[in-house]
């Protein structure tokens, strides 16, 4: 598409672009802060293990409410990952159901208790429903409710052979705007013990085919920094996995060496998937779809594992490895 070409060339250097496009819009020079990582987790060595746990879309609210998200499901899986004690927390967005009301999130500090007592640090990325009903409420007490982050709505953390980079897809995403240009500056400058940079954003920059038919994803926003990531591979010595959400179902797919996830299997309403595309790696009809991930950094590889609910309705509730994948660093 014309519009994102445009936008990556802007990104990039002047000579690569057809002429006059850089002129059009000049870009005010990026700060050398820009380029570094926000975080530094000293505690953690490149040389070695670390063991991540990801997902999102949970809806935490008054466990009385069954529509929009499932109380009990949503309540366990919080705790079954308190119980793998990772070395961190990768969260997809959605934490709350409505992210504007204090006691959302009361329910999301009650359920999510097990977290804290294990210590890891979690690394959120904002949704959609951190923001219902009042913006400024909402960005207020999502900032409030994970304090590592210390304010930044997007921000990267470098956890030794790994480096999150969160996104906020609520933030001004065009060619010119802050936050497209940083992630431009921070993939331009990966620190050289990094094996994998690991993406988190909530609305999936890769999707499958119902998803692009019926809810119009990729929308313009995540093509747009999906392409600003692309414009960067070929100068990457770190292999990247981009994790989304928003879609309550889970999705995997590789493109141009870029292995991407959608993890919403939290707790929020499952989305049945009808029909997968042929480009969705998992292939699995079973529905609905509740579960976590591991992703596993070990000796220069990474493995990934889709931990699923095996039956919600059941007595006892328990996982079943339902899909996993390896990535070997470059």
């Amino acid at each position: 598409m014309i519009w994102m070409s445009r936008a990556v060339c802007l990104l990039l250097a002047a000579s690569v672009c057809p002429p006059g496009w850089a002129q059009m819009q000049p870009l005010r020079p990026l700060s050398s802060a820009d380029s570094k990582p926000t975080f530094v987790y000293s505690k953690f060595n490149a040389h070695r293990p670390l063991r991540l746990v990801a997902y999102g879309d949970m809806r935490f609210a008054d466990p009385r409410l069954t529509h929009g998200t499932n109380p009990r499901v949503r309540a366990w899986l919080a705790d079954k990952v308190g119980q793998e004690r990772p070395d961190a927390l990768l969260l997809t967005g959605d934490m709350p159901f409505v992210g504007s009301r204090a006691e959302d999130w009361k329910v999301f500090q009650d359920e999510t208790a097990s977290w804290r007592t294990a210590g890891f640090p979690v690394f959120p990325t904002l949704g959609n429903h951190e923001l219902n009903f009042n913006y400024d409420q909402g960005i207020a007490n999502y900032l409030q409710n994970f304090p590592q982050i210390k304010g930044h709505r997007h921000y990267s953390a470098v956890l030794g052979p790994v480096e999150v980079i969160s996104l906020d897809m609520n933030e001004e995403t065009e060619a010119h705007s802050e936050q497209t240009r940083w992630l431009a500056a921070q993939l331009a400058r990966i620190p050289s013990a990094v094996d994998f940079v690991l993406i988190l954003y909530h609305v999936p920059w890769v999707a499958d085919t119902q998803s692009e038919l019926v809810a119009d994803i990729p929308d313009p926003q995540a093509l747009l920094l999906r392409g600003v990531l692309e414009a960067n591979l070929s100068h990457m010595h770190s292999r990247v996995v981009v994790i989304n959400g928003h879609i309550h179902n889970y999705e995997r797919f590789e493109r141009k060496g870029v292995e991407y996830l959608v993890s919403g299997g939290g707790g929020a309403q499952p989305y049945p998937l009808l029909f997968r595309g042929s480009e969705d790696l998992y292939r699995d009809s079973g529905f609905p779809v509740y579960h976590y991930l591991t992703l596993e950094i070990k000796d220069h590889q990474l493995t990934g594992t889709m931990w699923k609910v095996k039956d919600p309705d059941a007595a006892e509730l328990s996982v079943e490895k339902k899909d996993s994948f390896v990535i070997r660093a470059r």
